[in-house]
């Protein structure tokens, strides 16, 4: 077995992962809209954001910010805000994630990439800031699905809501915008829908 050593001098075995372990990112892992009544620890969150952080943004930028909901105050501050197809299945999850983008992330540059001066670059512009927002955000976004899926919780993201009533609502003051939301818990698998058909490899890909 190989081993890597990385920079701060942890070691990890140069090999791919086993078959368990994909199944349960990827091949098996599922959208739910059906959730059991069972709370969702603390920890196994703070453990998925501690992963998904890792994953790489453009120069680092890292602009996701998060508002897990899981009161039912806060539960209420969020059903307004959401499409009638999704308000039953939210109001079930036992957390939401609010997943939105610092769009002044440029002003934690200096420590992010203290490599050279990168601030001016999305200072100085507010569409190419917005654009490696929203590109670098969703990256992390999907980085997040994969990293709750990976320490043992199920989720359902989805984009029925009204985006300015729940940056009013949660992120108000800030220059956070959302971006999806995320429910978290264990799934029902009696709810799931059969697996939709994807894409064969030689439909999506080719070598050049």
């Amino acid at each position: 077995m190989n081993q890597i050593v990385d920079q701060q001098g942890f070691e990890y075995a140069a090999e791919r992962l086993n078959d368990d372990a994909l199944n349960r990112i990827f091949r098996h892992a599922r959208t739910h809209n059906g959730w059991l009544d069972r709370p969702v620890p603390h920890a196994l969150i703070e453990e998925a954001v501690n992963l998904a952080k890792m994953g790489p943004t453009a120069v680092n930028v890292s602009p996701f910010r998060i508002v897990f909901v899981e009161t039912a105050e806060a539960k209420a501050r969020l059903k307004p805000a959401l499409s009638p197809g999704n308000v039953d299945k939210t109001m079930a999850a036992p957390v939401t994630a609010i997943v939105g983008n610092d769009l002044a992330f440029y002003d934690h540059m200096p420590r992010l990439f203290p490599h050279m001066d990168v601030r001016p670059m999305f200072a100085g512009s507010e569409e190419i800031a917005a654009h490696t927002a929203a590109q670098s955000g969703t990256l992390q976004l999907a980085y997040l699905i994969l990293a709750l899926r990976a320490v043992g919780l199920d989720t359902g993201p989805m984009g029925g809501f009204d985006r300015d009533k729940v940056d009013a609502e949660f992120f108000a003051g800030t220059r956070i915008r959302s971006n999806l939301l995320v429910n978290i818990g264990y799934g029902d698998h009696t709810k799931l829908f059969p697996r939709s058909p994807r894409f064969a490899f030689h439909e999506i890909a080719t070598f050049a």
